[in-house]
Parts: C-alpha cells; structure tokens; sequence
C-alpha cells in the first residue's frame, strides 16, 4: 500500500435494514451443535439489538448528512459537472494535515501534523469543528483509510510507549515523520466516545487497521510470530489480513492466496465482503506484498485480477455494491517500481484502467461511494499531482470544479460519501502549507 507520505510519487453507506440483517443472519450458525442452544438464542438476541441500533444510527446519520449536505439535497447526484464550494480544515499547528475519510455523517477523518511537524496525531473533523484523538501513549497516530461506518468509530493506527523488541519498520513506519517513526510498537486502534482501543495482533508485535463497518467489524493485518523468509530487513515477522468483532476481542485471519505468504485487509463493506492485497512479506508496505489484487468472500480469498503488473496491486475502498476502487502497476516490465494506474473493478467484471488526467503519467482511485463516483489523484512526470473526480466514464481535474473564491490546489482527493462530500489534501501557497479540506457539492 502507499499513500501521499509515502514516496515522492504522491503529494498526497450507508448500510440499509436489509443488508445489515442479511449479513448478521448469515454469519450465524444454522444448527447450534448440542448445548450451544442457549447461547444461540442469546447470540441471535445481541444481533438483534445490533441491528435495531444499527438502523436507528443509520437513519439519523442520513438525516444529519442531509442537512448537512445543504444546498446538495439529496444523496444522489445531478448529471453533469457539479462545483463544489471548498473549506480547508483546521490543523494541530503543524503545517501538513490531510482528511482520509468522510462518512454519511459529514464526518472527516485523517491526520495533522503537530508543531515542529515531528510527529502527527489521528483528527476528526466534525461540522468543522477538530478533535485530537490522541495516541496509544507514543508519539504518533493516524486514520489512514476511508473508515466509512456511521455509529461513530474512527479507525487507524497508533504507537504505543513499549518498545519495538525487533526494531522494525513495520507498515507504521511508513506514514509517520522519521524523526518519530519507528522504535515503538504500533496497534490498529479504534476511537469512540473519546476513548482510544487497540487492536490486537496474531502473536506477533504489530498491528495495523483500515475500516470498520456499520456492523461492528475492522479490518486490517496484524503480524504473528513467523520469521519469514520472504520479508526485506528491518521488516522480520510475517503478517495476516486480520478482522476483528464483532465480539470484542474478537479477530480472524483472512488468509493469503495459495503460494502467497502474507495478506493485508484494505476495505470492507457491511455484506461481509473485504478486499485488500496478498503477496510476500518484503517490506511489509506494497510491492511485492502487493502482487494481487483479493476479495475475500465468506472468509475465502479470490483474486480479482490486475492490470498486468507484478506489484503494487492494491484495492482501496469498497462500496455497498462491491465496486472495487484501487491502483496497479500496468505492466509487468515495472518490476516493483511504483507506476500505478487507477482501476475500478465492477462486480462480475474484469478491473478497469481508468487512466490518468490529460499530460499526467501516474494515477491512483482511493474512494468510491454508492453512486459509483470514484475520487483519487492523478500526477505528471515531475511529482505535481491533482485530485480527481470520476464518474459516468470521465476523470475531471477537481479543481476545475471548485467554486469562486477558492484558490489553493487540490493535490490528492481520498474519499467520497454518498452525499457528494470529497475530502483529501490541498497545497496553500501563500502559507507553504499542506491542508485538510472538505470539498461539498453546491446544487
């Protein structure tokens, strides 16, 4: 995986009653073996709560992401080019900060650089107002992927104060400043109500967690305790796509393809499907851990496809409907160089190159929302990147579909809600300063 700190290369729904009983019902036994009958009938009770809590946020979250919409109304989009009037984001006071994430409920979530820019925290945005969530007791966190659910967990990474005993990179590594980057042990967490969870890992001393859905699950990789022979130093342990709930403490390994001996969870959706990569251990970030594109389905993993290269072959969002957004390396001949192209996978169909913006060389998909609109960045042979909007066939340079008054570039547009809402990252230019923003749709 790679995202805008990680290489030069990148400046970087709801879910209805329906699916949601569905995808609970499912995931029960048919026949409780004897003397699981009581705990059955409980396990079906807790559900059922779940789920009626699970509608009632759903509904409400629609209500507020409506409002919220203003002048967009309704969830759908109008044909056409829509502009969007743009607000930069508040910041913890250093001068990088970057939103991931917007969900139905307006929420945004992301990253922001602390003074000094040594180290950088996790950050919600709500109605514009920011929210520090804070570390597992080491100096850096992070929401890194679009998260999505609507009852109020923020997903990401973490330090903690303990000590990495095998002194690794780790995936972590990869999105802090490295002035702070490494030396601790990093967790996927969870962050509710004001209280940061870690998630646990496979035996191993790391973790690390994308998404959650409406139905209590998180997805990411977690390492466990096998010295692999696959992976590049200082990387040592290999590692799994893990999920875990929706029972707390809960966690199951999604495996590799065979012959492959790692994985990694990037998305999901709330029917159970996951999506993410399946490779070698290398460098715990990408490349060769990255030789395919997976769906798992029921806990299977199923190549997707790719668009012929070797490496860096990684779907980044999912939506209710199983379209699969994401970047691949379009040819083989790039080895484990980073020349991705953005794909779109619709569900039943082979993975689509959506190619880059006019002039440009390199592209990315990173969201995608119901309405099969599709966000990412798309960038030219000297590193100068733009957010993109897709749909109905066409990659529009999004800024070129800012209103008045705005005058900061767009560089990296990272996800989409069903409501049109885009957030990613700016460059301001007067200020030298890299910008969170939210980008809404003005009809």
């Amino acid at each position: 995986m790679i995202r805008p700190e990680m290489a030069s290369t990148t400046a970087r729904r709801a879910a209805y009653l329906g699916v949601v009983m569905r995808s609970e019902r499912d995931a029960l036994p048919l026949q409780p073996r004897p003397g699981t009958q009581s705990r059955a009938r409980v396990a079906r009770k807790e559900t059922l709560m779940k789920n009626l809590i699970a509608l009632i946020v759903l509904v409400a979250a629609l209500l507020a992401g409506a409002a919220y919409a203003g002048e967009a109304g309704t969830a759908q989009p109008r044909s056409g080019e829509t502009p969007y009037q743009v607000t930069n984001l508040q910041s913890l006071g250093g001068t990088s900060s970057v939103g991931y994430s917007v969900n139905d409920r307006g929420w945004v979530a992301g990253r922001s650089n602390l003074p000094g820019n040594q180290s950088r925290h996790a950050t919600l945005w709500r109605s514009g107002a920011l929210t520090d969530l804070g570390t597992l007791g080491g100096p850096n966190s992070a929401v890194l992927w679009p998260v999505k659910n609507v009852r109020g967990v923020v997903t990401g990474i973490a330090q903690s104060a303990e000590p990495d005993p095998l002194n690794e990179r780790w995936s972590c590594g990869f999105f802090f400043p490295a002035a702070t980057g490494t030396g601790y042990r990093c967790f996927g967490f969870n962050w509710k109500n004001g209280v940061m969870t870690p998630l646990r890992t496979l035996g191993g001393t790391h973790s690390f967690a994308t998404g959650s859905n409406n139905l209590g699950q998180t997805v990411g990789w977690a390492e466990n305790t096998v010295h692999d022979p696959t992976c590049v130093l200082p990387q040592v342990l290999q590692f799994r796509a893990v999920r875990w709930g929706p029972r707390r403490g809960q966690i199951s390994e999604l495996p590799p393809l065979p012959g492959d001996s790692v994985s990694a969870a990037t998305a999901l959706n709330d029917h159970g499907q996951v999506v993410g990569i399946s490779g070698l251990c290398d460098q715990a970030a990408g490349r060769f851990s990255a030789i395919h594109n997976v769906l798992w389905q029921n806990g299977d993993p199923i190549d997707i496809g790719d668009l012929g290269g070797v490496a860096w072959n990684t779907p980044m969002a999912i939506n209710q409907d199983g379209d699969v957004v994401g970047f691949a390396n379009a040819s083989a001949t790039d080895g484990g160089n980073f020349n991705p192209r953005a794909f779109l996978r619709i569900e039943g169909q082979p993975i689509q190159n959506l190619g880059t913006l006019p002039g440009d060389v390199t592209s990315q998909a990173l969201g995608i929302n119901r309405w099969r609109q599709a966000v990412g960045q798309s960038c030219d042979v000297d590193d100068n990147c733009r957010a993109f909007l897709w749909q109905n066939g066409v990659m529009t340079d999004l800024n070129d579909l800012v209103g008045f008054g705005y005058d900061d570039v767009l560089t990296t547009a990272n996800d989409i809600d069903d409501f049109g809402r885009i957030t990613g990252q700016g460059f301001d230019g007067d200020a030298g300063q890299f910008v969170a923003f939210l980008a809404t749709p003005a009809h």
